[in-house]
């Protein structure tokens, strides 16, 4: 039961360290210190929903309604497109990310609004946790639930490690230039990922 566990919590870890979408939003969360509990949770608990679905069942739904993952994939093109320009616009100007550092934080609705779009309108998520996680478990007939337990905590660990982690960064990011950098980078990944999903 214990290596199920572990074969969950370490495929989990190996899907959700690639930078992506979520990740760099949820490290400049935490460079900001701005809502950092509740968007590690926000992130965690919607990979663990997903997985669960996944081991119940819905990855057969998905295949049933073919309609869906393309709904899902332009859908999560034009978030990331627009998402991404604001990051490049930010990047651009300079002074405003650093300000939006130093000054109150943003309201957590429109935080978490955010999040969910970026989590939630990316088929990749549904393609890493539903599809494959949900198929993968189901390869361990009555520890299915161990190993979605396993890769449920390692996205639990993996995003509590990065949004309160990136606090040790905040020497670096107290220099204009170097949220100049970061936006920069938020950017790209938010445009390489639409152009990837649209090329698909």
């Amino acid at each position: 039961m214990l290596s199920v566990f572990f074969a969950g919590f370490g495929l989990s870890l190996s899907l959700i360290a690639a930078i992506g979408a979520q990740n760099a939003f949820v490290l400049r969360q935490g460079l900001r210190r701005e809502h950092v509990f509740p968007v590690a949770l926000f992130c965690a608990a919607s990979d663990a929903i997903l997985i669960a679905a996944g081991i119940a069942g819905i990855g057969i739904a998905t295949e049933r309604l073919p309609m869906l993952l393309p709904i899902l994939k332009w859908g999560g093109v034009a978030f990331l497109a627009v998402y991404g320009a604001k990051a490049f616009r930010a990047a651009w100007k300079g002074g405003a990310a650093l300000d939006a550092a130093n000054t109150g934080a943003a309201p957590l609705g429109h935080i978490l609004l955010t999040l969910a779009a970026i989590t939630w309108l990316n088929p990749h998520v549904y393609l890493d946790t539903v599809v494959l996680l949900g198929s993968i478990a189901n390869q361990y007939p009555g520890r299915e639930w161990s190993f979605g337990l396993g890769a449920a905590l390692g996205s639990f660990a993996f995003f509590f490690a990065l949004a309160y982690g990136a606090r040790l960064l905040s020497p670096l990011f107290a220099r204009p230039a170097a949220w100049r950098v970061l936006d920069g980078f938020v950017a790209a990944v938010m445009w390489s990922i639409a152009l990837g999903l649209a090329a698909r």
